[in-house]
């Protein structure tokens, strides 16, 4: 498929997606058609470990959705555009291999939804979050009134969204919203350095974890026990396990093959 406004590059095992919509890459149906098209090739890409999503240049990570789409649209068209867009943050958060967003510039409405569905955050100095939709009389529709939530809790999550407030890099890190914030200019280095070091990583015993912690966190505490007890043997039983542990008792590094 030929990609209209994403491009991806490959190196050392690290997928590089960017999200290339100037000026401030706001999503459409297009992008997401395109999302969840290359996203779900990488799934199952066996070179790919690690995915790594930002937005072209320095002023946007995503701007929001395209609100010009999104006006040209009656109830059963917003409703159709909704689930899909649901469909595509759902796919990125449950895909098995770890996803990190590099926030290079404004993360607003769906873009900051894009960002809470990625695994960790990594944002600029000049990042910044939002979500303006009550400004417009409606509502995040892509999760975030669910996926924030569960990160800072109802209260935050509802001074949020309710006033529709924009938040820096400084204040998401204190929100534990981001992971890391780093100088603008070391911002793709600093996500692909992070990649890397997850190559390097049993990918069984990645997605497990990933696993047990997306799908447990929505359930009680026994069913969530209970999936990390399935998602243990699985990793257990993999190459990489067993590699593990040898090499752990025969004091050497570990050599995992990604089985």
């Amino acid at each position: 498929m030929i990609y209209e406004f994403l491009t991806c590059e490959i190196e050392n095992k690290v997928a590089l997606i960017t999200i290339n919509r100037p000026p401030v890459n706001p999503l459409n149906s297009q992008v997401f058609h395109e999302l969840g098209h290359i996203v779900s090739n990488l799934e199952e890409n066996k070179n790919v470990r690690v995915i790594v999503m930002t937005g072209y240049g320095t002023k946007a990570f995503v701007a929001g959705a395209d609100v010009k789409e999104m006006a040209s649209k009656d109830l059963v068209g917003i409703n159709l555009m909704n689930k899909k867009s649901r469909a595509i943050f759902s796919l990125i958060e449950n895909v098995s291999k770890p996803v990190i967003a590099a926030i290079n510039g404004v993360a607003l409405g769906g873009g900051f939804e894009l960002a809470l569905a990625c695994d960790l955050r990594i944002a600029s100095e000049h990042a910044k979050f939002s979500f303006p939709e009550t400004g417009l009389g409606i509502i995040p529709g892509g999760g975030g009134t669910q996926r924030l939530q569960r990160i800072v809790g109802q209260g935050i999550a509802k001074e949020l969204i309710y006033f529709g407030g924009m938040i820096d890099a400084k204040r998401a890190l204190e929100l534990h919203l981001v992971n890391r914030v780093v100088p603008q200019e070391e911002l793709i280095d600093e996500a692909l350095k992070w990649a890397t070091k997850l190559t390097e990583k049993p990918a069984v015993a990645l997605a497990m974890a990933k696993s047990s912690i997306n799908h447990g966190g929505y359930v009680d505490l026994e069913s969530g026990l209970t999936i990390e007890m399935a998602n243990f043997a699985t990793a257990f039983a993999s190459e990489d396990a067993k590699e593990g542990i040898s090499a752990f008792t025969e004091k050497r590094k570990p050599v995992f093959v990604g089985k």
